[in-house]
C-alpha cells in the first residue's frame, strides 16, 4: 500500500531550518508544502533552495493548501505562539528544542494541542544515533544491572562572534539561557533518556569569557529517581571544544560514548553481539557534533522525527518524543537555574 505523503511546512527559516528542509524533502513520508518567516527577503531565498513556496504571512501560510503539519524552527523564546495558533489552525506540530523557555508556556502549548486534537511532537534527534539505541537497548535489557551513575561533559566553544550573529542568541528573553538551554538541552534529554526522570538536582552557573548576560557554563550534580546519581558539564568556553561525552555505570556493565565512538562497551556476562557492537563504533563521524560549529551536524534525526510524526498523523503510530517528553529538559534546565541563584538544591520528584 502507497503512503499518502504528508503535508509540511517550516515556521522560521534561520540556520536551523536548512536540516527541516533536507529532512523533509528526502523523507518518504512528507513533502514540503510552505515556509513562513518574518523576514520576507530570507523567506523567500529559502523557499527557492528548497523549490517550495514562502507565504507572504503567517494566516496565508496556515491557510496554505495539503499543509497539515509544521515544524518550527524559530528562536527557542519564540516557539509557543506559532505552536498554539498552528494547533488552532488543527495542524500537527514538530517544535525544536528546548519546547519553549518556561514551563508555563509549554504546558499552554500542550494542553492547547490537546484541546485542539493535534499532535505535539518535540526534537531531540540524538536520540537517534546507533549507539545511544544500543545503550538504551542494553539498559532496557538489565545488562547494566542497578544504574550507579549517568553523567556528560559538553565542553564546547563558540566564539563572541556566534553570540552576536544575532540579536536574541545570550539573552534571558528569548533564548531562555545559555550554554545550558541552547547548546546543552541535547544532552539533558540524552541523561533523561538514559537515565531515567532526575529526582533532584545542584547546580551552578557562571560566565567565564562572554559578553552575554546568560551562563556560559554550568555544572549540575543530580539524583535520579532511580537511585543512581550523576553529574552534568555544559560550556561554550571550553577553546576550540570537544565532543560530548555520556558515561553509563551499572553493577554489571559499563560504556562510554564519546560522540559517536563507544570508548567502552563491557559487561559481566558478554554477549555474542558485544563484540561487532564494539568494532562497529570503534570510531564515530568527522563531524564535531557542533562542539566547535553550531550546525556542524547532518539532517537524518531530523528526518527520523519527521517520519515518525508523519506515520504518527496517518498510521497512528505513538511518537517517539512527545511534547510531554520533551518538557522534562526544559523542567530539569529551569531546575538547575534557580538552584543556582539560591545555592539551594531543588527536589523535582
Amino acid at each position: 500500500m502507497s503512503f499518502q505523503k504528508v503535508g509540511f511546512g517550516i515556521i522560521g527559516t534561520g540556520a536551523v531550518a536548512a536540516a527541516h528542509a533536507m529532512a523533509i524533502t528526502n523523507s518518504d513520508f512528507a513533502t514540503l508544502k510552505a515556509v513562513f518567516d518574518v523576514v520576507p527577503e530570507r523567506a523567500q531565498e529559502f523557499a527557492a533552495k528548497y523549490n517550495t513556496v514562502a507565504a507572504g504571512s503567517f494566516e496565508e501560510f496556515l491557510a496554505i493548501s495539503g499543509l497539515e503539519a509544521v515544524t518550527v524552527a524559530t528562536p527557542s523564546g519564540f516557539h509557543h505562539d506559532p505552536v498554539v495558533a498552528a494547533a488552532r489552525a488543527g495542524k500537527h506540530i514538530l517544535c525544536e528544542k528546548p519546547l519553549d523557555i518556561t514551563l508555563e508556556k509549554i504546558d499552554d502549548m500542550i494542553s492547547t494541542c490537546e484541546k485542539c486534537n493535534v499532535l505535539l511532537a518535540a526534537i531531540f534527534q540524538s536520540r537517534f544515533k546507533k549507539a545511544v539505541v544500543a545503550i538504551r537497548k542494553a539498559i532496557d535489557e538489565g545488562r547494566f544491572g542497578k544504574l550507579v551513575s549517568v553523567s556528560a561533559k559538553q565542553l564546547w566553544y563558540r566564539d563572541e562572534s556566534y553570540y552576536k550573529s544575532a540579536s536574541w542568541r545570550g539573552t534571558w528573553a528569548v533564548d531562555g539561557g545559555g550554554a545550558l538551554m541552547n547548546q546543552g538541552s541535547h544532552t539533558v534529554d540524552l541523561l533523561l533518556y538514559l537515565g531515567g526522570e532526575v529526582k533532584k538536582v545542584c547546580g551552578h552557573t557562571a560566565n567565564f569569557v562572554h559578553d552575554i548576560e546568560v551562563e556560559d557554563s554550568a555544572f549540575v550534580r543530580m539524583d535520579y529517581v532511580n537511585g543512581a546519581s550523576g553529574s552534568l558539564e555544559v560550556s561554550t568556553a571550553c577553546n576550540p571544544g570537544f565532543p560530548v561525552t555520556i558515561e553509563i555505570t551499572g553493577t554489571r556493565g559499563s560504556a562510554v560514548l564519546k560522540q559517536d565512538t563507544l570508548e567502552r562497551w563491557v559487561f559481566a556476562e558478554e554477549k555474542p553481539e558485544d563484540e561487532v557492537i564494539r568494532k562497529e563504533f570503534a570510531s564515530g563521524t568527522s563531524r564535531s557534533g557542533g562542539a566547535s560549529a553550531a550546525m556542524d551536524f547532518d539532517y537524518h534525526g531530523h528526518m527520523e522525527h519527521v517520519d515518525n510524526l508523519a506515520r504518527a498523523i496517518r498510521n497512528g503510530e505513538a511518537l517517539i518524543l512527545s511534547g510531554r517528553d520533551g518538557r522534562l529538559a526544559v523542567e530539569f534546565i529551569q531546575a538547575v537555574y534557580e538552584s543556582s541563584r539560591t545555592g539551594l538544591p531543588v527536589t523535582l520528584r
